[in-house]
């Protein structure tokens, strides 16, 4: 980590002065609050962080919700106009708009939010002091492969949450989206564990608060959420059951009674 302040960012480029420097300051505040201790500030700001991108996170699950929806009627169209590439677009664009769905809305609450991440990332390498204090003893500055053993557990706690962050995106993905999870599962969390090791631990430390926080927030947006649709669906079948089973025993009961009426005319 470069041995730089927060005021000498505001001698930088246009990002560093405008966006970086504001979130840094925030840093040195939150540490202020806590005996300097930038463990806790870099906690504290990933949680204010991540709370105010949330909507947007609700937001690109919803479109993502609805896009699965589609799958299967996005697939008969691919198949039934395989031959006709443009048919295909159109009558896909056609569903898109009975369904009010826009396949573009996913991306939207991403492309915002990736600048917001990428400022607190900086904020946190350029911060010069977050490198010469210590948590959890862990000096922040200090890659792994410098420090003692015990600095190795950074990098196997980055990779862990990483995957099991992964992993819960996987269980709720559909058709070509699961291929391409399956392949991040393994190369993300082996991909942040190498990267870990060589930077300043203050770095993958963000990394695990955030991913924490997106196994909290995916926790409840799709096991929690899942589980409650699963429940109302099981309710739907069973009463459904209950309507059928009562036809049918009224149906019977019926059967039964036409023979009486036979044998009573016959007298």
């Amino acid at each position: 980590m470069p041995d730089t302040t927060t005021e000498d960012l505001l001698h930088g480029n246009w990002w560093e002065r405008n966006v970086v420097y504001y979130f840094s300051l925030m840093l040195d505040t939150f540490a202020d609050w806590f005996n300097g201790n930038y463990g806790i500030a870099i906690l504290l700001l990933t949680i204010v962080v991540r709370t105010i991108i949330l909507p947007l996170m609700i937001k690109q699950y919803k479109s993502t919700q609805a896009m699965q929806k589609l799958q299967p009627e996005l697939m008969k169209i691919r198949e039934k106009y395989k031959d006709d590439p443009r048919r295909q677009q159109e009558e896909m664009m056609k569903l898109y708009a009975e369904h009010q769905v826009n396949p573009l809305a996913g991306c939207l609450p991403l492309l915002i939010q990736m600048p917001i991440l990428i400022a607190l990332y900086n904020a946190i390498y350029y911060n010069g002091a977050i490198a010469k204090h210590s948590f959890l003893g862990l000096q922040l500055g200090k890659a792994p492969t410098d420090g003692e053993w015990y600095y190795y557990s950074i990098p196997v706690i980055a990779a862990l949450t990483t995957y099991i962050q992964s992993k819960m995106m996987q269980k709720h993905s559909t058709g070509a989206q699961q291929g391409a999870m399956k392949a991040l599962l393994v190369i993300f969390p082996v991909m942040i564990f190498v990267m870990a090791l060589s930077f300043p631990v203050a770095l993958p430390l963000y990394w695990i608060y955030g991913n924490i926080y997106t196994i909290v927030q995916n926790y409840f947006m799709y096991v929690r959420r899942s589980k409650k649709e699963e429940e109302s669906e099981q309710k739907t079948e069973k009463k459904s059951d209950k309507k059928t089973e009562g036809k049918s025993k009224s149906g019977t009961a019926a059967g039964k009674a036409k023979p009486k009426r036979k044998g009573a005319r016959s007298k």
